[in-house]
């Protein structure tokens, strides 16, 4: 017989934080990072304005939950100076890059920097928020949970709006588009090189 009582040893989530079990040994942080070293993950810039002007952090955590409603979710730290900002700000947009856009995920990485320089292109939306006008892609979005886990905090985002590439652009075509990947400490293009046979 199955039981499906939940384990005792199971983080517990309450008001919104996961509380791990003191009493289970887990992971030391190396371990955990050396264990996602060979896994790949896409290169987003995340924005927001609470009011005191924009801000902007690049991300390898966003990931698609539901495409009805169209959720989204990824992770900031709170050693990251934007993050406080993205927690305040009603609204955020998620830029997805493709290589061409590496300088704007350095720019968005370097602390202390200015994210909104005279020489990058960004504009401000009619809504109020802050956009690099040459992501292939954004969607914007509005926070519906937040979920402190360690030292980062997970964002739960429903999506309002986006810019998706035109139809007949060469970012709809496989073998054309060139994502940007960061993989192993180091950035990388997929290209039709990476492409595997079925």
């Amino acid at each position: 017989m199955t039981n499906n009582a939940p384990s005792e040893n199971l983080p517990i989530i309450h008001d919104g934080i996961i509380d791990p079990p003191h009493d289970v040994e887990v992971l030391s942080a190396e371990e955990f990072k050396l264990a996602f070293r060979n896994h790949p993950a896409g290169v987003a810039i995340v924005t927001a304005d609470a009011g005191m002007g924009p801000v902007a952090m690049t991300v390898t955590s966003v990931f698609s939950v539901s495409a009805e409603p169209p959720l989204l979710v990824f992770s900031a730290s709170a050693q990251s100076s934007a993050t406080p900002t993205i927690a305040e700000a009603d609204t955020v947009v998620i830029h997805l890059l493709g290589a061409d856009q590496l300088h704007l995920a350095k720019l968005a990485a370097t602390s202390g920097a200015n994210r909104f320089p005279d020489d990058i292109a960004w504009e401000k939306l009619p809504t109020g928020e802050t956009v690099y006008s040459e992501a292939h892609a954004w969607i914007r979005g509005r926070t519906v949970n937040k979920l402190k886990a360690g030292n980062s905090t997970v964002f739960l985002i429903e999506a309002l709006e986006a810019k998706t590439p035109a139809e007949g652009s060469s970012e709809l075509d496989a073998s054309e588009a060139h994502p940007l990947v960061y993989h192993n400490r180091t950035w990388h293009k997929l290209d039709s090189n990476s492409k595997l046979d079925d």
